[in-house]
């Protein structure tokens, strides 16, 4: 490989990993390896710290296409526990409010998936990466400062399926474009509903045609390239 010339490494996110944090552990390993600290290393595309599964790492000049595979459209696979929220959307933080299930049918739930396909605007949760004046909004709710809801953005779902259900968990899949955060639709899909729920799991598994059965295990991935 010349990672120098530029190369596209697909990796499988360790859960409690940040994107960032594999960034900088194949960069302090290809620094090593080629002996130019200079060299370029970058993800296409953010996971949660929470999530797994693939994340394109872009070496060298390959950085110049992260744009290109960040708007790929991209599949999900995870699951949604019905009945509760939490004000991150996710398990970052403790169960806020509790909500009926009695009136939960597999039918019901099946049928809600159908207002969640096609185009939708999608407001994403405060516990995210977006800039608000320069400042991630994450950083903020994590301090209890109050945050404005973040403005909507245009987003498009192609395919949302439920796998399988055993409530209070369900199990989904879902193909969705740039943009969309999972955790919005865990949190919408509860409402809509009309009970609650927030995200338990996520494995992104395809990012346009990579795939995830062709990722690397991180720590393997350190392991040969410190073996080089």
């Amino acid at each position: 490989m010349d990672f120098e010339e530029g190369e596209v490494l697909l990796i499988n996110k360790p859960r409690t990993w940040t994107s960032f944090d594999v960034v900088n552990k194949v960069r302090y390993a290809l620094r090593r390896l080629t002996g130019n600290k200079k060299i370029k290393v970058g993800h296409a595309g953010t996971l949660d710290p929470l999530a797994t599964g693939l994340l394109l790492i872009c070496t060298g000049k390959m950085t110049k296409r992260i744009d290109e595979f960040t708007g790929m459209d991209k599949v999900y696979t995870g699951t949604f526990f019905m009945g509760a929220t939490t004000p991150s959307y996710d398990l970052e933080k403790e169960v806020d409010a509790y909500f009926p299930t009695g009136h939960l049918t597999s039918d019901l739930l099946a049928q809600t998936t159908h207002k969640f396909k096609g185009e939708l605007q999608q407001f994403p949760p405060i516990y995210s990466a977006i800039k608000v004046d320069g400042v991630a909004s994450y950083v903020n709710a994590r301090e209890g400062i109050d945050v404005a809801p973040l403005k909507s953005r245009t987003v498009f779902i192609h395919d949302f399926d439920l796998t399988s259900i055993a409530l209070p968990e369900v199990n989904f899949l879902v193909k969705c474009s740039k943009g969309t955060y999972i955790r919005s639709l865990a949190n919408d899909f509860g409402k809509a509903a009309e009970s609650g729920a927030y995200l338990q799991a996520l494995c992104r598994t395809q990012i346009g045609d990579f795939n995830l059965a062709q990722a690397w295990e991180l720590d393997k991935l350190l392991l040969e390239l410190n073996k080089a």
